[in-house]
């Protein structure tokens, strides 16, 4: 399809609709369109990679996670275009002597490049996480920045 030939109308129209169809197919769950693509796409890869657990994506609200294996472990998935993931909340602030009680066993870090492909779906652990977290004070919660260290501390399910 030649877009350019559209009037921004209608290419606004059409973005509308391929997110009636995309949430129809539940692809996307909510207006967050990058997160719960990642979301879809680690699922699925996850289910037809042998290997790898069987996920199924927690209802939509579900505090920390977004994913659980067969087995119950949690998932907290988180997509970016960048370096930098969205924030995890619920955890204690920066400077608290209180230890943080786990609320997931893995990350799962999925990686679009500027065209929305997936390029690359890293996974940690609760402790890789804790290790590489890094505060974001305006969000007031926390984040990882994938830097090479932490990427290379990260298992590589997929990458393109």
């Amino acid at each position: 399809m030649n877009l350019t030939v559209l009037k921004t109308s209608e290419i606004v129209s059409l973005y509308g609709e391929v997110i009636k169809e995309l949430k129809g197919r539940g692809v996307i769950r909510t207006n967050n369109v990058i997160g719960d693509l990642g979301e879809y796409l680690a699922v699925e890869y996850y289910n037809n990679t042998p290997g790898l657990p069987t996920l199924a994506a927690a209802p939509i609200g579900t505090e920390n996670i977004d994913a659980i294996s067969r087995k119950g472990d949690r998932y907290s998935i988180k997509s970016t275009s960048g370096n930098v993931t969205g924030v995890f909340y619920g955890l204690e602030p920066k400077g608290s002597a209180v230890p943080d009680k786990q609320k997931f066993e893995y990350v799962i870090i999925c990686k679009f490049n500027n065209d929305y492909e997936l390029v690359e779906i890293l996974e940690m652990d609760w402790e890789t996480f804790l290790k590489h977290k890094r505060w974001h004070s305006r969000m007031n919660a926390w984040n990882l920045s994938l830097t090479k260290e932490v990427c290379s501390a990260c298992k590589i399910i997929f990458q393109k």
